[in-house]
């Protein structure tokens, strides 16, 4: 019988509160380092809950946009972008060293995730500034995207990253949070959504196509209302069709 294995991340550290509940129930994290939430404070209290459950930790980086949550494109200087994320990023290394935790990926977040799976000019940009702070840790990345692509040029080590919460569409993006079939609330919808996914690299769209994928981890969102609820009921199903959440 074949068996599978799949990382579980949740984006912590946005002002939810939920890490406590939620990191029994994963394997890695994203956490908020300033631009969209947190600060320096709240990156060390959940690093340290991180380092408790013994739940690997990635930066989080995003354009300088709390009042937004960084999900709008910025009409940002690049230069200002570069140091915001450098920013962030050196902070977020920061803590790591006074902790004494490995940094074990970087998941930029929202609009500037979203824009630079498409967009040549952004995603040169982020790995300009990812080679400048030196920490030249794997990529939380989408399947078939610019970013992918580019960083495997640069000799980045990348991750392949699906969304177990979240619908798409036929070319692989995901459907707008405008739209009302954005996200998936059922955990039993979020299984059927995700086991294609792990077992036979295939994903169902919101049109009802059937489109290739990969992913090494799947995200659940942690700020989604039913994200506990969503991942208490992985954790119960997911061995039940032979899939192992790496810890």
């Amino acid at each position: 019988m074949e068996n599978w294995k799949i990382d579980i991340n949740c984006d912590v550290g946005e002002g939810v509160g939920n890490e406590a509940q939620l990191f029994p129930l994963i394997s890695s994290c994203n956490v908020a380092c300033g631009g969209h939430a947190g600060d320096t404070n709240s990156m060390l209290e959940i690093v340290q809950l991180a380092k408790k459950h013994k739940v690997k930790v990635g930066a989080h980086p995003s354009y300088p946009d709390k009042e937004n949550f960084g999900r709008t494109v910025l009409d940002i200087p690049d230069h200002d972008l570069r140091e915001s994320i450098k920013r962030q990023l050196e902070d977020f290394g920061s803590v790591l060293n006074q902790l004494g935790v490995h940094w074990h990926h970087i998941k930029a977040h929202g609009a500037l995730y979203n824009e630079t799976a498409k967009n040549t000019e952004l995603a040169e940009l982020l790995l300009e500034t990812l080679k400048d702070i030196g920490e030249k840790v794997p990529l939380y990345v989408p399947y078939g995207s610019v970013i992918a692509k580019l960083a495997v040029e640069n000799d980045f080590e990348i991750r392949y990253e699906a969304f177990g919460d979240r619908n798409y569409n036929a070319d692989l993006s995901l459907v707008s949070r405008k739209l009302p079939n954005a996200l998936i609330h059922k955990p039993q919808s979020v299984l059927e959504h995700v086991l294609p996914i792990i077992k036979s690299n295939k994903i169902v769209t919101s049109n009802g196509q059937v489109s290739p994928i990969e992913a090494d981890t799947l995200c659940i969102h942690g700020d989604t209302p039913e994200a506990f609820e969503i991942l208490t009921y992985l954790s119960k199903q997911l061995p039940k069709h032979q899939v192992t959440i790496i810890k």
